[in-house]
């Protein structure tokens, strides 16, 4: 036995002399060809001796993007009302909250790259987006002589996280250009350069750990490739380089505990940011697909449940009213398994596929009901603006409505959150869908409460729907603005609002104003 030990220890210390020696792995499969010659499988192009002179020709067409930006911010309350400080902390309002919101000044860093030689620039969407409500007041690009050029947007899509800016160049601009990312494979060689936590030009290399990689966030453009070249923040934006000095992707995102580099990185392929960026480039409107449904993935117990194949297909929790999924008769319960002629897996999701299909289209869709297969044809519909999916999702919490402060998301009436503290919508068949209540029910959806606010206080929560104000319907923003104005110059300081929520008693509500 010992014996037998060591000369399998000197195999394999052999095989591996023999993989220096000859540059090929040990113990590969050999097969014979025609003319009886050996054919070794080896790999391709094998690590550079160095990365700089491809560096030094990428590098001057890398950015740092730098925003200014001036937000508003929620006021905070007085935590020395109605004491004998509390006018030292200015304006107050009732409860210790101030009257007014302030602002307050923010930065963001973040890298891009150029594209052309007349200037224009790509980035992501959230290295230039607003940080909260307020104005990008200054975007700055510097190059990486330290030349510093002011940037105008000429165009943003949050959903797939992609802007296109344009400086003035006094000269013709050094730039690169997309490469054709679904020829990367794993275990390609990749550089990245970019402006990690605002330390300038950085270049980190490695290899593509995965393509395709789908992290599980449900985003319509949730296909990334990973890489483990070093990515931390400040990288945002910045390419990543294949060896012929292209860009396969767009430095996006990483995976981290602690907040920097643990060689989990995802760019964006150049696949899909190509053709979004020549649309944003050109002023054209970017369009996708939509069915307007709820779905998850067919996995664990689910799968079983149905019992069909892990990852294969996604199964449909809800349909929206008036969708083409809707439309075309598909139900809560279906499993859709394929699209256009393309099977739906964990790396082409079924809203990847739509996405990417034009609105107006009519395409097949195969899908499983009750264990039988159908096939049914729809016409694919438009999909909503990132906001108006958000304000359509803003109800799926747990019964009690515990949900995250939403007047940060914006919309309603700038009128109503300062005097009611609230955020409102009319009422639409998704709303009415989303809180469970008939599609005719009419009134305002409460799409946010300050919780400082009387209304806040007396427990109007997001999801509340308000059915009359001082007796009288409200069926738009205007006409609870009317009432409201109405109150104020009657000199009276409360409104009465009728409030309907879901499993609940219509109850009335008195809200001071403020």
């Amino acid at each position: 036995m010992r014996y037998s030990y060591g000369l399998t220890s000197a195999l394999l210390v052999g095989g591996a002399a023999l993989s220096l020696i000859t540059g090929y792995p040990a113990g590969a499969q050999v097969a014979q060809n025609d003319e009886g010659q050996m054919a070794r499988v080896v790999p391709r192009a094998g690590a550079p001796e160095s990365f700089a002179d491809l560096t030094a020709q990428l590098q001057p067409a890398v950015v740092n993007i730098s925003t200014r930006q001036r937000i508003q911010v929620q006021a905070q309350s007085n935590p020395f009302a109605g004491t004998p400080f509390e006018g030292l902390f200015g304006n107050r309002g009732r409860g210790g909250s101030t009257q007014q919101p302030t602002t307050r000044e923010a930065q963001s860093l973040g890298s891009g790259f150029i594209i052309s030689s007349d200037g224009y620039v790509v980035t992501n969407n959230h290295v230039i987006a607003l940080q909260g409500k307020g104005e990008v007041e200054e975007i700055t690009v510097t190059t990486t002589d330290g030349t510093e050029y002011p940037a105008e947007l000429v165009g943003n899509d949050a959903a797939s996280d992609l802007a296109v800016l344009k400086i003035k160049a006094p000269k013709a601009m050094p730039f690169v250009k997309f490469g054709d990312s679904s020829q990367a494979r794993v275990g390609d060689w990749v550089i990245a350069i970019g402006n990690p936590f605002g330390l300038g030009g950085t270049v980190t290399s490695g290899i593509v750990s995965a393509v395709l990689r789908n992290t599980g966030s449900g985003s319509a453009y949730d296909r990334y490739i990973q890489t483990d070249a070093s990515i931390n923040r400040g990288n945002s934006g910045g390419p990543l380089f294949d060896m012929q000095g292209n860009v396969i992707g767009i430095n996006n995102a990483i995976f981290s505990p602690s907040g920097g580099s643990v060689g989990i990185g995802f760019a964006i392929p150049a696949e899909i940011a190509a053709p979004i960026v020549q649309k944003l480039r050109s002023g054209q409107e970017i369009a996708r697909g939509y069915l307007g449904v709820q779905i998850q993935p067919v996995s664990g117990d689910l799968a079983d449940s149905l019992n069909l194949p892990q990852n294969r297909g996604e199964f449909v929790q809800g349909v929206e009213p008036g969708q083409a999924a809707d439309k075309a008769g598909i139900r809560a319960g279906d499993v859709v398994t394929k699209v256009n002629g393309q099977d739906v897996t964990n790396e082409q999701t079924l809203s990847f596929l739509v996405a990417n299909i034009a609105p107006g289209t009519r395409i097949p869709v195969e899908l499983i009901r009750e264990g039988q297969r159908r096939s049914v044809t729809l016409t694919v519909g438009k999909r909503p603006s990132d906001e108006e999916l958000a304000q359509s999702q803003l109800f799926n919490n747990d019964d009690n409505g515990t949900t995250e402060n939403p007047m940060s998301r914006g919309g309603g009436s700038d009128a109503l959150a300062t005097t009611l503290g609230l955020q409102v919508a009319p009422m639409t068949p998704r709303y009415a869908q989303q809180l469970g209540v008939p599609a005719d029910t009419s009134g305002l959806v409460i799409l946010g409460v300050d919780p400082g606010s009387d209304a806040g206080q007396k427990g109007l929560q997001a999801g509340d729907i308000v059915t009359t104000a001082n007796y009288r319907s409200v069926g738009s923003v205007a006409d609870l603005e009317a009432t409201v104005n109405q109150a104020k110059s009657g000199g009276r300081e409360t409104v009465l609002l009728r409030i309907q929520r879901r499993g609940r008693p219509l109850t009335y509500v008195p809200i001071r104003l403020r």
